[in-house]
């Protein structure tokens, strides 16, 4: 049973450590205000918002405040490292106390890659109300800020917020208020980064605490029924009680589950429920030691806990917790004066070859090593968050292996027990061959459910991204022509111009048109880019797609007045013949009629682009670098071109080519060549272009061909 709690104790600290890790962020540090991030991205690795703020001490400021007092050349000349209580900061020769409020600004400059990205911020519970902007905009209102404790409501919760830059600059005001405990400010670190990234690590972050709390709730509970079956032994109760209490304390930190569920819950009575559990900790561990390993206890240690404990449990009731919050570091150093004593007492036991006392004491230094870092980051004085909820789980862990010890030991000195429980298993032992194949072939069963259930969750998750970014591009997208067909229809409503009334009608009738067709385009790159479209992958001939391809759009192009021509690199690109059919003709696994809407695209795109009397030009060429074969299709026209600063930007959703002098009157809503990539690279293959930039545009779209074996 020793080597099996060991083996507990150090899986769960080796995967602590794990999740522990840090996470690779970059450790910049702002300076008077100012983050600068163009060199790093935090797309991929969030950043802590940590070094200098902007201060102003006893004064609510909104962004349009702090904007209009540097309009008129006032500037910031208070600064405050974050993460830290204003407590103790020196303003003007005097400490600041805890109780106040204050304005905090930060201004970060965002790299390249980061820009018009969907960011988040992870905000920690800051004491204990807050108001913040994010580029003016007032995202989030924890508490109701104040300028007195009558005119504030305090409140902790953790939050994710998330924004959208339209530029390359995030500026971040935040009010904070406080007049009910001893610190006062931001004493935790905010964290800025990846919506999708933040909101996986608040999961996980979540996940954990839930994890640690469910299994203290459920062992307490656990214990706490094995007293109710059999009242002579209290150390079941007297654990129970234990971990049930830090189960309950577990939902007041890190995450604070409490508040997450009941966002109305009292604020005070959240405090001293924390305090509470915090010194009765001490004494019931004290009872459950003396149950374990009677006569290790003096009596006078008894009492002394005893009246200890009382005290500072009527102080935390009786008081508000601007008093009580004071004497934290006194709660702490009697706690850990009760569990070195234990230890001295434990250490005892091991010596002495108790039984579970080894144990005992190893997972006890765990728990103390853990209480004391919380006691450390509570006031500031560790970097190394919560971590108590941990080291209880590993104790209480050991505890139970210990309690069920001694639950083993007592049933198996119940010969009389054994005896009539023998013919019980002769029998159970016959049943469970037939068992056996029954739990098999549930076991299939649940397999093979857990696996449609996997399958049908990644496709609500797709779907889900999918919508996501479909509400994203439409939003951004359709927001311009929707404005300007608002203007034309007030400005028919309004007669302005009755003459011209026709003329508007015409262009909000045709615009309508335009966004229903990108509303489509929108909704299938959207399902493009999310995984969502479905392949039906074929081996096919090249030459026999391309044939086909061209005869179906010959007449398309040619109606415009433009020359359509296909080169296959054969000298007849009509009909089939026996030079076709050799071996080495490039055959492509594709979706035929995927890769035809992509082609088209390309085509389309050189119809717009090119002047009446002018050439599309469709060719195809093989391809071979290190044993790699590949089929690269070419359309090349006689147009406008593209200037060569912008050919690797056209792929781009959205993205229109802008030459001077350029028709006005061609329209596209710039999908098509992104549509056209989404496609290629869905075939393991790659698009590009080139120009010159005067004499018209080649694109090429390289596919990987297949051996015969493949075929």
């Amino acid at each position: 049973m020793l080597r099996i709690a060991v083996a507990v104790v150090i899986g769960l600290a080796a995967s602590y450590a794990i999740l522990s890790a840090p996470s690779g962020a970059p450790k910049l540090h702002s300076e008077q205000g100012f983050l600068d991030l163009t060199q790093h991205s935090i797309s991929e690795k969030p950043l802590k918002l940590q070094g200098e703020w902007e201060f102003y001490w006893q004064e609510l400021l909104s962004p349009e405040d702090i904007h209009t007092r540097m309009a008129g050349g006032q500037t910031a000349d208070r600064y405050i490292n974050i993460p830290q209580s204003w407590l103790g900061y020196k303003l003007d020769g005097q400490e600041l106390s805890g109780e106040g409020f204050a304005t905090f600004r930060l201004v970060t400059r965002l790299s390249g890659q980061d820009r018009n990205e969907q960011l988040a911020l992870r905000l920690p519970t800051i004491f204990h109300a807050y108001k913040l902007w994010v580029n003016g905009e007032l995202l989030e209102e924890v508490g109701v800020v104040g300028e007195n404790k009558s005119g504030m409501i305090p409140r902790l919760a953790t939050k994710l917020v998330f924004f959208q830059s339209d530029n390359d600059t995030v500026e971040l005001v935040m009010q904070v208020s406080n007049f009910h405990h001893k610190r006062g400010g931001i004493t935790k670190d905010i964290e800025l980064g990846s919506s999708n990234v933040l909101a996986a690590r608040a999961k996980l972050k979540v996940a954990s605490e839930m994890f640690i709390t469910a299994s203290l709730l459920v062992i307490g509970l656990y214990n706490m029924m094995l007293f109710v079956l059999r009242r002579r032994d209290r150390a079941p109760l007297y654990f129970g009680l234990f971990t049930v209490l830090f189960g309950i304390r577990s939902l007041l930190n890190g995450e604070l589950m409490l508040t997450q569920w009941f966002p109305h819950f009292p604020w005070e009575l959240q405090f001293k429920l924390e305090y509470l559990t915090l010194c009765l900790g001490g004494y019931i561990i004290t009872k459950y030691f003396e149950c374990i390993f009677p006569n290790y206890v003096s009596h006078w240690f008894r009492l002394g806990t005893a009246i200890a404990t009382s005290v500072l449990c009527l102080v935390i009731v009786l008081t508000p917790a601007l008093l009580y919050s004071k004497m934290l570091v006194l709660i702490g150093v009697i706690v850990v004066l009760q569990m070195a004593y234990l230890m001295v007492g434990l250490a005892v036991a091991a010596i002495r070859r108790m039984e579970g006392a080894l144990i005992f004491l190893l997972v006890s230094v765990v728990a103390l090593v853990t209480v004391i870092n919380d006691f450390l980051y509570f006031n500031e004085w560790s970097i190394i968050g919560n971590t108590s909820p941990f080291g209880l789980l590993i104790f209480t862990i050991a505890q139970l292996v210990l309690l069920s010890s001694r639950f083993t030991r007592a049933a198996t000195n119940e010969e009389r027990i054994a005896r009539e429980l023998q013919e019980a298993n002769n029998k159970l032992t016959e049943m469970n061959s037939s068992l056996e194949q029954i739990v098999l072939y549930r076991t299939h069963a649940l397999s093979a459910a857990h696996e449609d259930l996997r399958m049908s969750y990644e496709r609500l998750l797709h779907s889900e991204q999918g919508r996501k970014k479909l509400l994203a591009y439409i939003t951004h997208d359709l927001r311009m022509p929707l404005s300007s067909m608002l203007g034309y229809v007030e400005a028919v409503m309004d007669m302005v111009k009755p003459e011209r009334n026709e003329q508007y009608l015409r262009y909000i009738r045709d615009n309508t048109i335009r966004i229903n067709r990108m509303i489509g385009e929108l909704s299938f790159l959207s399902h493009l880019e999310t995984g969502q479209v479905a392949y039906q992958m074929e081996p096919v001939r090249v030459i026999d797609f391309l044939r086909g391809f061209f005869e179906q759009y010959e007449l398309v192009v040619r109606d415009t007045g433009l020359d359509f021509l296909l080169d296959t690199g054969h000298p007849e690109d009509i009909g089939h013949s026996e030079e076709d059919q050799r071996s080495d003709s490039p055959v492509v696994r594709m979706d035929a009629q995927r890769l035809e809407q992509a082609l088209f695209n390309l085509v389309s795109n050189a119809m717009k682009f090119t002047a009446s009397g002018g050439v599309v030009r469709l060719a195809l060429t093989v391809e071979e670098a290190n044993a790699t074969r590949s089929a690269v299709i070419s359309i090349q026209d006689t147009g406008t071109g593209i200037p060569p600063e912008q050919l690797e930007q056209i792929f781009d959703r959205n993205y229109r080519v802008d030459l001077p002098g350029m028709d006005k009157g061609v329209e596209g809503s710039g999908l098509g060549l992104a549509i056209c990539r989404e496609i290629v690279q869905a075939h393991g293959g790659t698009v590009w272009a080139e120009s010159d930039g005067k004499t018209g545009s080649i694109f090429y779209v390289s596919l990987p061909c297949i051996g015969a074996a493949e075929r």
